[in-house]
This record gives structure tokens, C-alpha cells and sequence, in this order.
């Protein structure tokens, strides 16, 4: 009933009060709403950022040439020329945790038909290699590994490519067309991807037999990469060790010599990016805490002008037979209000303004149910934590100084 008495006290404190309750709020609401925004923009792009990698393969592990130092000078490993084909059928034969496996190569040139020609990379790859990134056919079919036996020039096309040397629309699959000098018959159209998170065009995409781009275009028998797919994602951190034990058996190296290759799963990638994202989402996270403790000093603020207006009703109160620990909780429960009202229209400002950015700024984004939590805690401890030191400076006046007080 004392609580009961107490809340409506406070309410009526606050209600008098209104214009100046809400500017106190100001400050509360927005880093509410800031925080409750930004760790969806965080969570959003960690997601977005997962979707991206993982419908590259989910499973997918990569080999590629060169020690890995992952500095940022890193190069492509192109003109390292440690991996070859009795790599690839090394991996093939001992690994017991590749579902799917292919050798890559690949290079630059222009695709051409008739007059119409565009800009483009082919990969030289085997059938598995659909399989490994979880794309299909549009229409037409994939080579064979007949076909990569006898490096047969036949080509699968990407949406993009078909677009721009087949203008006006004509079905493909059939055409011949040439990669810079070479022929090549279109066999199939790959399915649209459009772009990935990092702005590549997924569609822009020639593939032919490795063996063709080894021989007749790249003139080289070594391989860019090695690229496969694990049983599971829960195996492929295994999958990694295992490849990484085949080929440093297979290259003779020694215990205290570094690998010259570089193997890595899709999980590596995921966490390399999602804890880049994590420290963006964090800073973000603390500059709109400023505003939390910019709405808590102002809460002080205006609970310490209170105390002071309301010198004489608390000498009245006390005189009466009010306690200091009733006067403690009238004040502290008058911040409490005011910081979970600021922290309610926080969180409804907070997910509007999310609604607003996935529809108009086209970023992604995800709320979770603990940034509400978190906020709404925040608000509670913001109103104790700055309220209780008014309110104990109101419950230690001295009643007969306080009936005095003008």
C-alpha cells in the first residue's frame, strides 16, 4: 500500500511537470533508441555478412598457393606456383571428410559474340564444382568429366555475361561463342545470384573444363586453387587439419617448415568478418551510450531542482510523521518513472527508426530481444543510480529548516 501511495505521489510530481519531465526524457529516449538501432545495424550486417559467405558454400574449404601471413598486403597467390594437379588428386584419394572436390584456374579476358563482346573471368573447374558452391542451372546442363579428359571447349555462362554478348535476347545454349581468341560452345547458363555483400557480381562468370583453360588459354599446369566441400560444417575445422596434414606430406615438408599453402574454411571467413562488424557495432554501441548518461545527468539535474522547489513539502511531510526512507523512495521512484517512460518511448522510436532504415536506406538489419532487455536495465539502473543521490539529499533535510525554507 506504501508503494501503492508512493507511485501516485510521483505521478502527480511528474504529471505537473510535463514539458519539463519530457525534455529531461530527451535524453534517455534518444540513446535508447540509438542503441537499440545501431546493434541492429551490428546484428543486421553480421547476418547479412553469414548469408553472404555461406551461400558461397557453407561447407566450403579453399587451398590456396603461398604461406598464409593474413596481412593485408597478401596477394592473390597467383604467381605462386606450389599447388599442381597431383595435389588435387592427393586430397581426392586420402581425405575422408570432402564431400566434393575441384582444381581451379583462372584468368581475365573478353567474351565475344559477333559484335557484342564484355569483360569477364573464366574458371577452369571440374562437374563438383556446382555442387561445392550451391548454385544450379537456369537452363542447359553441366560439362562431364569426359569432356574435362578431352579439355572439350564447351563453357557455362553467368547471367551477367549473357546479358551483354546476347543483347537481344536469344537462347544461348548452343551459340558458339570465343574467349579472347579461343571458341566455345554454350552448354548451360548458370542461375542468377546478383550481388554479394561485398559489391561482386556473382553473375559476371564464364566456367569451362579446367583442363581447357589450362591448356588453351592460361598455358600453365599448375593450379590458382583447390577448392572443396566438407561432409558437414561441424567437420570442416577437421576437414582443414586433415587437407593441411595431406599436402604437407605430399609437399615433404619438415616439422619446423612453414606450409606453403594456405587452407581455410567458410567459418574462418565468417568470424574474420563478424569480428570486424562486432568492433563497428561496439563503437557505434558506445557513442550512443553518451546519450544514456547525458539523459541520466539530466535526470539528476531536474530531481535536484525538484528537491528544491519542494523544500517546504517535505519539511510538511515529515512534520506530519514521513519518514527519510519515505522520502528517499518518493524522489527515487519519481527518477525510476521518468527513466522507464523515457526508456518505453526509447524502445518504440529505436524500432521505428529500424523499420525506417531497412525500408528507405536498404541496409540490413535484426533486432534482438537482449538490446530491449539490456535498454530497458539500462534505464532502471540509469534511474537509481542518478536518482538516488537527490533523493537521499531530500530525506536528510531537517524538518523545521524545511518549513522555513522560501
Amino acid at each position: 500500500m506504501r508503494i501503492l501511495n508512493l507511485l501516485k505521489i510521483a505521478y502527480k510530481a511528474i504529471v505537473l511537470n510535463k514539458l519539463r519531465t519530457l525534455l529531461t526524457m530527451l535524453g534517455i529516449i534518444i540513446g535508447v533508441a540509438s542503441v537499440i538501432a545501431m546493434l541492429a545495424i551490428g546484428e543486421g550486417s553480421k547476418e547479412s555478412i553469414r548469408s553472404t559467405i555461406s551461400s558461397m558454400g557453407s561447407n566450403m574449404i579453399t587451398v590456396r598457393p603461398g604461406e598464409d601471413d593474413r596481412g593485408p598486403a597478401r596477394g592473390s597467390g597467383g604467381d605462386v606456383q606450389t599447388l599442381t594437379l597431383d595435389d588435387y588428386e592427393a586430397i581426392k584419394e586420402k581425405s575422408t571428410l570432402l564431400n566434393y572436390i575441384t582444381p581451379v584456374v583462372n584468368g581475365s579476358g573478353q567474351v565475344i559474340n559477333g559484335s557484342n563482346n564484355w569483360p569477364s573471368t573464366i574458371y577452369g573447374v571440374n562437374p563438383e564444382y556446382l555442387d561445392i558452391k550451391v548454385v544450379g542451372l537456369q537452363s542447359g546442363s553441366m560439362f562431364t568429366n569426359a569432356e574435362v579428359q578431352s579439355a572439350s571447349k564447351v563453357v557455362i555462362l553467368g547471367q551477367t555475361v549473357v546479358d551483354n554478348i546476347f543483347p537481344n535476347g536469344e537462347e544461348p545454349i548452343g551459340k558458339l561463342i570465343r574467349f579472347n581468341s579461343i571458341p566455345f560452345t554454350v552448354i548451360g547458363v548458370l542461375e542468377e545470384k546478383g550481388e554479394n555483400t561485398f559489391g561482386q557480381d556473382q553473375d559476371d562468370v564464364v566456367i569451362a573444363p579446367f583442363t581447357t583453360v589450362q591448356k588453351r588459354i592460361l598455358a600453365i599446369d599448375y593450379l590458382n586453387q583447390i577448392i572443396a566441400s566438407a561432409v558437414s560444417e561441424d567437420e570442416a575445422p577437421e576437414a582443414v587439419t586433415q587437407v593441411t596434414e595431406i599436402l604437407r606430406a605430399q609437399h615433404k615438408l619438415l616439422d619446423y617448415e612453414n606450409d606453403d599453402f594456405t587452407v581455410r574454411s567458410m567459418e574462418e571467413l565468417i568470424s574474420t568478418f563478424s569480428s570486424t562488424s562486432e568492433m563497428l557495432t561496439i563503437l557505434l554501441v558506445a557513442v550512443a551510450g553518451i546519450s544514456l548518461l547525458i539523459g541520466g545527468i539530466g535526470i539528476m539535474n531536474i530531481m535536484y531542482v525538484s528537491v528544491k522547489e519542494r523544500t517546504k513539502e517535505i519539511g510538511l511531510r515529515m512534520a506530519v510523521g514521513g519518514k527519510g526512507s519515505d522520502i528517499l523512495m518518493q524522489f527515487l521512484i519519481e527518477a525510476i518513472l521518468i527513466s522507464i517512460t523515457g526508456g518505453i518511448l526509447g524502445v518504440l522510436l529505436g524500432l521505428s527508426a529500424t523499420v525506417f532504415i531497412e525500408k528507405f536506406l536498404h541496409w540490413p538489419t535484426s533486432v534482438a530481444m537482449y538490446s530491449i532487455i539490456i535498454s530497458f536495465a539500462v534505464c532502471a539502473i540509469t534511474g537509481i543510480f542518478f536518482g538516488w543521490y537527490p533523493a537521499r539529499k531530500a530525506a536528510a533535510l531537517d524538518p523545521i529548516t524545511a518549513l522555513r525554507y522560501e
